[in-house]
This record gives C-alpha cells, sequence and structure tokens, in this order.
C-alpha cells in the first residue's frame, strides 16, 4: 500500500478498498465505550447509514478490486473464504473462517491448502453457493479486461504464472479443485503458511458463472453478502446497498448487518466530509467515512469540543513512513554514512510535521509495533526521540566525511503529511545540527512515483512509505528486502536492493509456518537483523483520527484495518 506502493496504497483506503490511508491496539472511540457510544442503548436494525467518502469506491467487481480482510464497503456485499475478526485492536487482526468452516487445512508442507463450505450458503437470488463459483471467480480475476486486484495468485498457484482467464482458457486452472459442491482444493508452487490471509481478498468471492456480464459484472454483482447493489452511479461515486434477504446470519458470524440501507457518497472534499459528520445534521448524523482522515487543524478543533471528541474513532493500521536509502549511489554505499544519517534524524520533529503525536508515532523498526506483525522492539541507532547529532558527526569522520557533507533528499510534493515538504524539511533541519546539508527536491505525485519506483532513476535519498496486504510480517518485508522481489524494468518497491541469501532464506523458512504466531517471531526476528544493516531509517507510524455522525453506534476498529468497521455500525 506508498510514495507507498500500489499495492500498499490501495490497502489503507480499504480500509476502503486497500490504500490511504503502528503504533498502540486500535481502539474505539476515546473515553467511550468500544462497542459503542457510551451510554446509548444496545445496537438495533433499521435505518439509513450514510458513508461519506473523497474516493469513489470504483471497480466495483471482486476480481478487480484490491482489498485485505474484504475490505470495507466491498465486505457488505462480497463474502470471501476467509475474512478478518470483526473486533476491536489487537484481536480484530486475526483471520477467521467465512465461507469457510475453518481457515484452512493444510498438507504437510503448506504447498496444498483444502477448504469446505458451510452448508445453506446463498446468493441474492436464493441459488446456492458452490465451491466452483469460488473456483470460476478467482480464474476471472486473471482476465486482462479485469485486472486491478492482488498478485498474490498468479504467484502462489501451481502453474498460473501465465493464465489469462477462463474468457480466453475455457479449461480454467488446474491448480484449484472442486471434488464436490463444498469442498475446494488449492495446489501452490511454493510451502505458503499464510495462505488463510490471502483467502480474504475479494478474488476469493463466488462468482455464478451463468450471471458474469464480464466488465459490467461491476454494477450488478451477485451479492453473497449482507447487502446487495441496487445503485452504482459513475463508477461507484455513488452506491445504494439494501438488505440481501438471502443472506443469512446462521452462516456469518462477522457481519452485524445493522441498517437497512447503505447510501455511500463519494467524490467529496475531505474537509467538507469532516464538516459534515461534524454538524451532523439530516442524513448525516447517520453518517461515517472509510476514508477520510481529521487533520491536525481539525483534530485541534474537535479536541476542544467534548461532544465531537466522544465521536473520534482511533485506529491503527499496519504502515510505516521511513527515509529509504539507494546503496548503489554515493555517498549512501558506505554503511557509516547511513547509520549518520540514522543518528541524525529527530523523530519529534518529524513527528510534529506529521501533524502531532495525536496523528503520529514514532517509530524505530520497520515492521509496525503490533503483535500480528511480529513486532520486536529495538533500535540499531539509538539516539533518543531528538536525534544524536554528536554521534552522527563521529561517523561521519569515520566515513571520510570530517567536514560534513551535501545530499539531496527526493519528495513528493503531495500535502499528505508522509513524503511530503513537511517531512522533509524536517529530516533537512534536524541533519543539518550534524554537519549534513540537505538540498530538497520535491516532484509532483506521478513523477515522484515513477523516479522511486524505478532501480533505473531511483534516487540516493528519498522519502517512502509501506503499508501491509495483511496483518503479519511477510507481505511487510518480502517486498522490501527479498532480493529476488527486485524488478529492474517495472515498479520495484525494493528501495535498498537487498539481496542477501541468509535474508531470502529466512524468509522462504517462515513462508512455511503454518503457525502464525510462531511465524510472527521469526519476522521480528528479520526485521531487527535487516534494521541493523540500515537500509532504511524507520520515521512513524500513522495513527488514524476519524469522526462518526451523532447518531452512530456500534464502534469497532481492528488492527487489521485501523478504521471502523461499517459491517459493525448500527444507527439510529
Amino acid at each position: 500500500m506508498r510514495q507507498p506502493s500500489v499495492r500498499a496504497r490501495r490497502v489503507a483506503a480499504a480500509s476502503v478498498s486497500l490504500v490511504v490511508a503502528a503504533g498502540v491496539a486500535a481502539c474505539g472511540p476515546e473515553d467511550s465505550d468500544a462497542k459503542g457510544t457510551g451510554g446509548d442503548s444496545a445496537p438495533h436494525k433499521g435505518g439509513t447509514l450514510t458513508i461519506l467518502n473523497s474516493q469513489p469506491q470504483s471497480d466495483f467487481d471482486p476480481a478487480r478490486l484490491y482489498t485485505s480482510g474484504g475490505g470495507n464497503v466491498p465486505s457488505l456485499v462480497f463474502r470471501t473464504l476467509t475474512t478478518r475478526n470483526r473486533e476491536n485492536g489487537e484481536a480484530g487482526a486475526k483471520v477467521v473462517p467465512d465461507l469457510a468452516t475453518d481457515t484452512g487445512r493444510p498438507n504437510k508442507d503448506a504447498t496444498v491448502w483444502t477448504y469446505t463450505l458451510k452448508k445453506g450458503l446463498k446468493y441474492e437470488d436464493g441459488t446456492p453457493i458452490t465451491s466452483a463459483d469460488i473456483k470460476y471467480g478467482i480464474e476471472r480475476s486473471f482476465a486482462p479486461e479485469l485486472s486491478g486486484g492482488a498478485p498474490y495468485l498468479r504467484d502462489w498457484l501451481a502453474g498460473a504464472a501465465d493464465y489469462q482467464g477462463p474468457y480466453k482458457d475455457k479449461k480454467g486452472l488446474a491448480a484449484i479443485e472442486t471434488p464436490d459442491e463444498r469442498t475446494i482444493v488449492f495446489r501452490l508452487n511454493k510451502p505458503e503458511g499464510e495462505f488463510p490471509y490471502l483467502a480474504t481478498q475479494t478474488q476469493f468471492t463466488p462468482v455464478p458463472k451463468s450471471k458474469d456480464t464480464g466488465t459490467k459484472y461491476e454494477s450488478h454483482p451477485v451479492s453473497s453478502g449482507p447487502y446487495k447493489v441496487v445503485k452504482n452511479e459513475n463508477d461507484g461515486e455513488h452506491l445504494v446497498l439494501e438488505r440481501n434477504p438471502n443472506w443469512s446470519a446462521a452462516t456469518d458470524a462477522e457481519r452485524k448487518a445493522y441498517p437497512d440501507t447503505i447510501d455511500v457518497r463519494s467524490g467529496l472534499d475531505s474537509s467538507v466530509i469532516n464538516q459534515r459528520l461534524s454538524a451532523s445534521q439530516g442524513a448525516d448524523a447517520a453518517a461515517v467515512t472509510t476514508d477520510t482522515n481529521l487533520g491536525p487543524a481539525e483534530l485541534a478543533k474537535v479536541s476542544g469540543d467534548k461532544e465531537l471528541a466522544a465521536r473520534v474513532g482511533t485506529g491503527h493500521f499496519g504502515y510505516t513512513n521511513y527515509l529509504a536509502f539507494n546503496p548503489k549511489v554515493k555517498p549512501f554505499d558506505n554503511a557509516k554514512v547511513r547509520q549518520a544519517i540514522a543518528y541524525a534524524v529527530d523523530r519529534s520533529s518529524v513527528v510534529n510535521a506529521a501533524g502531532g503525536s495525536a496523528l503520529a508515532e514514532p517509530a524505530t523498526t520497520f515492521l509496525p509495533n503490533q503483535k500480528s506483525f511480529g513486532y520486536t522492539p529495538y533500535d540499531p541507532f539509538p539516539a533518543g526521540q531528538a536525534g544524536n547529532p554528536a554521534k552522527a558527526r563521529e561517523l561521519l569522520a569515520q566515513a571520510g566525511y570530517k567536514n560534513g557533507l551535501t545530499l539531496t533528499l527526493t519528495h513528493s510534493n503531495s500535502k499528505d503529511f508522509e513524503t511530503s515538504p513537511e517531512i522533509a524539511t524536517a529530516v533537512q533541519d534536524a541533519l543539518k545540527k550534524a554537519g549534513i546539508t540537505v538540498k530538497l527536491q520535491g516532484l509532483e505525485e506521478n513523477d515522484y512515483r515513477d523516479k522511486t519506483h524505478s532501480v533505473k532513476t531511483e534516487p540516493g535519498l528519498f522519502l517512502a512509505h509501506w503499508g501491509a496486504d495483511w496483518p503479519s510480517g511477510g507481505p511487510f518485508l518480502a517486498p522490501i528486502f527479498d532480493g529476488r522481489q527486485i524488478v529492474k524494468d517495472g515498479a520495484n518497491f525494493n528501495t535498498g536492493l537487498l539481496d542477501d541469501k541468509s535474508v531470502n532464506d529466512e524468509i522462504d523458512a517462515i513462508n512455511k509456518l503454518t503457525d502464525l504466531d510462531a511465524a510472527a517471531r521469526r519476522w521480528g526476528a528479520l526485521d531487527k537483523k535487516i534494521g541493523e544493516k540500515a537500509l532504511v531509517v524507520p520515521l512513524f507510524h500513522p495513527v488514524y483520527k476519524r469522526l462518526y455522525g451523532k447518531d452512530v453506534k456500534n464502534i469497532v476498529i481492528s488492527d487489521w484495518t485501523g478504521v471502523l468497521d461499517v459491517s459493525q455500525v448500527a444507527v439510529k
């Protein structure tokens, strides 16, 4: 998710679909019951929930969506083999069964995964959901005209690398077997202990072949969840969802489905969204947002109003903002120069530039500080919150720069409080105290992304960020530090161009583990090993603060998404 990667960007928004979008465990409204709004009565069914968003819920086809845990709005319509646990904080980072009876049964080396569907599953038209429908749903996600989803299936499924989808290849994927209507088997080309996480992606949504309309399917996808699409205008700018009469709560332990109607309105300015949620007039009293945070100025205003402050949901999503080095560019080929910069960084000033401690938490580890990622506290270059310019100067002298040096820091001109001028200036000021003169190079978003994601043009020093496709160390560390994921002629995210056999081998070894707690501990140890190489300088993890309307109840914010879960919300 980046600049975040398209992957990470889309994650945080899924929290729209995947990307806009850690710290302490996520929690519900401050100073209130995490499951509701203070002393209000228990949630009940009925009413209309309005969702006010800046980004449209475009490409509303399960094949094209890049969502983790089923997404937020998508999860109201699309069920998958597994999903995220709909609980607050740390408990919400767990994977649980959805359409399946369990999270999957692996063979001995985790190269074959078997699932059994629950009994009584139905689509919105009352027809039964079968394992063949899930197989077909996955296969159509390989069609070039339906691209956009996560790339893992093409990488993981045996013999799937060149598959072009069922419209061109009627034979389908041999790696997916459906021996009967309730059983589906996946054969992988290498061990993948985290396959249950992958099975939360919307590509695992069942699609009845007889109802597939190709690129037009997004206008009325067949629902397997508690709501069905009754209106989709301007490619997801205005979505209206109503109850699916054939959804059964008896088969779905995760979604509460309290409101009768979900009205999603997008394309709104973020300041307008927050103004409307703050005022809570008319339909906006029963409104939430799934993609718009409070900015520093807005948060200051809200914090001074007791009633508004009680309507702020706080969450943490697995996301890290960092300084990236290209060790192929001088002087960053010298580890002591990289270490000096790590010591010189003033994280307190960076946090202030990101909006203050309410919106950002200082980071010394690349992995977010949440248990599911395998967070292991460490600081290979301990300099305190304000940095240690004296230690930085000492290392620079050892590197042959006793009189200091001049560097260029590349950043984005986007006002995102992540890779933007404010953060770059904070880094510039801190490094100046260590005798390092930093020249800032600001680029427009597209230029910034293209330059920093190309091996051929990657700068020596730039601001970057990464978000996880699911709450584990695997999709966090592997894309950034696995040498086999270096892309020489395309979008590359291994910014340090690290290709260390011991790191690659450990990634493979951890991927074989089906004990996810044991895997998490290994990811944490690997994070520490990589951190000592000073290929990145972790800066901060974002904190999400989002308003919701005064008539909204049952606030659930998990560490999987870091934002309010619309499947749990009730309205007056």
